[in-house]
């Protein structure tokens, strides 16, 4: 169980850089994370490589 286990995040920015690494992080953790960014298509991407929980 994760520290994180259950809670909601929301990251801005999410498509890249520390705040895709964020929510990679809080996924490994048990959280839930939303992400927002400009481009879809980086979004897309992100959620492919986050995998779950997004």
């Amino acid at each position: 169980m994760g520290k994180l286990e259950g809670k909601i995040a929301v990251i801005t920015g999410g498509s890249s850089g520390m705040a895709l690494a964020s929510a990679r992080r809080f996924v490994e953790e048990g959280a839930y994370v939303f992400i927002t960014g400009r481009r879809q298509e980086a979004l897309d991407e992100a959620v492919k490589l986050i995998g779950r929980n997004v």
